[in-house]
């Protein structure tokens, strides 16, 4: 058999339509891992979801970090410093491979993000109704308690501080401030009418 003739066969012989059809999905695929929006259209028509999405990096990356701080109110009434919790660690080589502590940071980041997106449609009462934001008050509720106890705290207060990062040239900006809140949550038998 001729090379051409093998050649022909691979496109129109027994099998050629898997073949087409496995060929058009491979270009569909490498096409849709462009940034580029006109790639897109590919997967926008894709009712299925067939064609993978394999882009490493999205497409509008963070470039801030959220910090969390906190202040509190002691039985006396007075208000404590403002402290940062500590959530971005060090990071270490095996890390590059397995890094499964990382996903409480990205869980508080993405919470954070859900509360701001709604303060800024609502102010602060909206975000107030969301459960994200009771996510974080506990989040922030236990960390207290761990830092300081629980016994000589009345409330606390969180903010959440948005910075560059590695880069000291712009100054952080506080982008959401909390009222107060009871350090003890109150019980159902303390709501109940007398």
């Amino acid at each position: 058999m001729k090379p051409a003739a093998h050649f022909k066969d691979a496109f129109t012989g027994p099998g050629s339509l898997a073949r087409w059809v496995g060929a058009g999905m491979l270009v569909t695929t490498l096409a849709a891992q462009h940034p580029h929006l006109v790639f897109d259209r590919a997967r926008a028509k894709d009712l299925f979801s067939m064609v993978p999405n394999w882009k490493f990096f999205a497409p509008n990356p963070a470039v801030h970090d959220f910090h969390y701080t906190y202040r509190t109110l002691d039985l006396d009434g007075e208000t404590s410093e403002w402290r940062e919790i500590e959530m971005i660690a060090s990071r270490k080589l095996h890390q590059a491979f397995w890094f499964a502590s990382r996903r409480p940071e990205k869980a508080v980041f993405d919470i954070c993000t859900a509360i701001l997106q709604e303060a800024q449609k609502g102010g602060v009462r909206q975000a107030q109704t969301l459960s994200s934001y009771q996510l974080l008050v506990e989040f922030i509720r236990r960390t207290v308690r761990e830092e300081q106890g629980e016994e000589a705290v009345r409330g606390f207060q969180f903010a959440v501080v948005r910075g560059a990062g590695h880069d000291r040239d712009e100054e952080p900006e506080t982008l959401f401030v909390s009222p107060y809140t009871l350090m003890k949550t109150p019980t159902p038998q303390a709501l109940a009418p007398a």
